[in-house]
């Protein structure tokens, strides 16, 4: 009974970040999503804008932190979030502010998935045969195109994105810089929707954060996902004429 206590007690530890994320994203999804919207920035826009001309790097600092807490906890408002970004920073720095926030946020979900599960499913996975070895193979030897893919294709939920990764062993550089780069055709799109609120909200609209599935929008990011499974099709069919 003590050896089980002794060797379940690690694992519980090392559990506890990932716990704490998913519990606090079911309390934020229920606490916070009548905060974190279109009329809470509408209502308070003019003082944001003022606070940023007179504390613009306080302003940058803070954005960025709470972008990135809202990521890592996967709460309510990540779109409003990026939007938020292109409002108070226009396209540029606020294209870049998003996809720090949104790098940093995924990296934390990254480190509590894999510190706490990811190393032994990642290890199981490794040690085991048949379909499940295959499929661990399959990434492995595709890592880079597979990291570009989960993140240029809008349907893959966030979450899903960083949680993935961590369960099939990818190293941390490679998780970090596939998201970065991944991230920012996504990132520019609600970032240039953010940067024109002021225009939407004297007019008394609302934006659309559908827009990226429109096909002005859309398709541009799927040749970018046809790019990044290229390498991938190449090799099957190398293997294909090897065999």
């Amino acid at each position: 009974m003590l050896e089980m206590t002794e060797t379940t007690k690690p694992g519980l530890i090392k559990a506890l970040p990932l716990m704490a994320i998913v519990l606090v994203a079911v309390i934020g999804a229920f606490t916070l999503r009548d905060y974190l919207t279109f009329e809470t920035l509408r209502e308070n826009r003019e003082a944001l804008l003022a606070y940023r001309d007179s504390h613009f790097l306080l302003t940058a600092v803070c954005f960025i932190a709470i972008y990135t807490l809202i990521v890592t906890f996967s709460l309510p408002g990540a779109a409003i979030a990026s939007m938020t970004g292109g409002f108070l920073f226009s396209i540029f720095p606020g294209t870049l502010f998003n996809v720090m926030a949104a790098t940093l946020g995924a990296t934390m979900i990254f480190l509590a998935a894999r510190w706490g599960l990811g190393d032994k499913l990642a290890a199981k996975m490794e040690n085991s045969q048949g379909a499940v070895k295959k499929i661990k193979d399959g990434i492995d030897e595709n890592q880079w195109s597979m990291l570009f893919l989960i993140r240029l294709v809008p349907a893959v939920p966030f979450f899903v994105a960083n949680l993935v990764p961590a369960m099939v062993g990818v190293p941390l550089y490679r998780f970090v810089v596939s998201t970065f780069l991944g991230i920012i055709p996504g990132a520019l799109v609600y970032t240039s929707i953010g940067a024109g609120l002021g225009e939407v909200f004297a007019r008394g609209e609302t934006p659309n954060p559908g827009i990226i599935f429109e096909p002005r929008i859309l398709l541009p990011i799927l040749g970018l996902c046809a790019l990044a499974a290229l390498p991938m099709v190449l090799k099957y069919i190398s293997k294909s004429k090897g065999t």
